[in-house]
């Protein structure tokens, strides 16, 4: 991993990644009063087919060092994520902004899909794998996810940055 200072010209130090992934760990709960202004939304970007960007709100985990995500491959961000992987992630927290780019695949792991989908049970979220093994099914879901079955992406981090939004305050940028 390659680590970036971009708050050297201030002095300060550069983030510690791990500082990151631990408050990641504790969990960034997205029911309102919950983190943020009100909670903790993330914010997923894809590329349209004209190359311009698709942003939109998605209920992600934070799970074994990596987002996750759900939705419907019909959706927009489905659609783009089929013909070009590539994306990114932001989340604000009380101690950091923090922005992953990578790209995001579509697990169909049958045991993985399993605990995911309790993740998200645990969270508030009654969804469970459906009759094919592959995908996610609920009683509901956010409109933006499309109809059952959804999909469960996992998202392999290319660089992140993060901006302190804490004292002493900093900017880091790191490459995988």
């Amino acid at each position: 991993m390659d680590t970036q200072n971009l708050a050297d010209l201030y002095r300060l130090p550069a983030l510690d990644w791990s500082s990151v992934t631990a408050r990641l760990d504790a969990g960034c709960d997205q029911a309102p009063g919950a983190g943020g202004p009100d909670r903790h939304t993330t914010w997923l970007t894809t590329l349209d087919p004209d190359g311009g960007p698709h942003v939109t709100g998605i209920g992600s985990l934070w799970v074994d060092g990596r987002f996750w995500f759900e939705t419907g491959q019909g959706t927009r961000k489905g659609r783009n994520l089929a013909r070009d992987p590539r994306c990114a992630l932001s989340l604000a927290t009380r101690e950091f902004d923090l922005v992953v780019e990578g790209t995001a695949e579509v697990v169909t792991d049958r045991d993985t899909l399993i605990r995911l989908a309790a993740t998200w049970a645990e969270g508030g979220w009654p969804c469970e794998v459906d009759e094919s093994g592959t995908a996610l099914t609920a009683p509901f879901s956010a409109p933006s996810a499309g109809t059952p079955p959804w999909s469960v992406y996992r998202v392999t981090a290319r660089s992140a940055h993060a901006v302190a939004t804490v004292e002493p305050g900093g900017a880091t940028r790191w490459t995988f």
